[in-house]
């Protein structure tokens, strides 16, 4: 196990100098889903996912010297230019819970202002591009402060740990192109405390795939991840899904380094409707695909059926369609949303993404 809790992070003069950070970071789009956890936000299951570019949080964190005598740790939380208590507490719950990885956190007041690039709760992971901004903020404060990470790698691979403990999607947005979470025999490399990259193995066809967002609706879902995640714990289900996600994870890491597209599609789909059916199967049973998610799902069957284009679903735990494809199908599947499924997305409203670069910090305005 990792241990990131390190009492030296300590500021020790009078004199703290106030400053901002700002990151932009992606969302992410799993494949292989996770979908119950254990101990401290651990997997039941290996995961792997997408970088995307579109869908973003940019988040700007301001921090200045604690006022004497004031314990506690003082947080103001603004989303889209208002304040916001309830993402506020949740922000503050999460600092509290990493004073022992960061204790400077102790000695400093902050304020976080973000935005989304797209609609929060709606089942595009907007808790995984929001924690996973804050995790990249608090650790360049370290660099900055304490000269620590100055290795990419391990300045990322904290970050990961980190973003894991706010949102275990989180661990997944801190990478570009595609990373893989939770430990499996199938990846050496790959760990249930942080996500790891897979790039350097992945077909060429796969960097460069698009990711469509159809928002069948914008509302919020009414059962939230964290939700979901613990109804997995009493799911008759659970460990039959556990072993299925684990031998999918198997198929799907030769699938992406040979570049089979419809044995990719086959796996993509079949998760993405596993994910919705233990929902469904669980004790305090919900959904959350609407009936424009139906809708959309079989419009694109039919038109794959027709054409026999490389496009494939998948679904994240909301009622929004992902719209999986190659470049080389960009303009017909451009011309297909715009016919055939804007009558289905809310206001017609869609999210043109591709697979991202992964994160990056932004340049602070005087």
């Amino acid at each position: 196990m990792s241990n990131y809790i390190n009492p030296a992070l300590t500021i020790t003069t009078d004199k703290i100098d106030s400053g901002k950070i700002s990151w932009q970071t992606p969302s992410n789009i799993a494949i292989i889903k996770y979908w119950g956890k254990h101990g401290r936000q651990l997997p039941r299951n290996p995961s792997i996912s997408f970088t995307l570019n579109n869908a973003f949080t940019k988040t700007t964190l301001a921090y200045q010297a604690k006022r004497n005598g004031e314990k506690g740790i003082n947080l103001d939380f603004y989303f889209e230019g208002k304040s916001n208590p309830q993402f506020g507490a949740k922000s503050k719950k999460f600092l509290e819970s990493i004073t022992d990885i960061f204790p400077f956190i102790n000695q400093l007041d902050f304020s976080i202002h973000t935005d989304n690039s797209f609609p929060h709760s709606s089942g595009i992971a907007s808790s995984a591009s929001g924690m996973a901004a804050i995790a990249m903020c608090l650790c360049t404060i370290e660099k900055n402060l304490f000269g620590t990470l100055q290795e990419e790698e391990s300045f990322r691979q904290k970050a990961s740990y980190v973003a894991r403990l706010g949102s275990g999607s989180a661990c997944r947005s801190v990478y570009p192109t595609m990373a893989i979470w939770g430990k499996t025999s199938a990846y050496a490399k790959a760990s249930d405390e942080y996500a790891v990259p897979f790039i350097e193995e992945l077909s060429p066809v796969f960097k460069t795939f698009h990711d469509s967002i159809l928002i069948a609706s914008r509302g919020e879902k009414k059962v939230s991840s964290t939700a979901g995640h613990a109804l997995m714990d009493d799911n008759i289900f659970a460990q039959n899904r556990y072993t299925q996600a684990n031998q999918r994870f198997n198929d799907l890491l030769a699938i992406l380094k040979s570049g089979d597209l419809h044995a990719f599609g086959k796996i993509a789909e079949n998760e993405a409707l596993t994910l919705h059916a233990m929902m469904m199967n669980a004790d305090a049973s919900y959904i959350l695909m609407r009936p424009a998610t139906l809708s959309l799902i079989e419009k694109v069957q039919a038109y794959r059926e027709a054409t026999k284009h490389p496009l494939y679903f998948t679904l994240d735990a909301g009622p929004n369609l992902h719209l999986l494809y190659p470049d080389e199908i960009r303009k017909e599947v451009k011309k297909f949303i715009e016919s055939e499924l804007l009558q289905f997305c809310e206001n017609g409203e869609w999210i043109d993404d591709h697979v991202g670069s992964g994160p990056f910090e932004l340049k602070i305005k005087n």
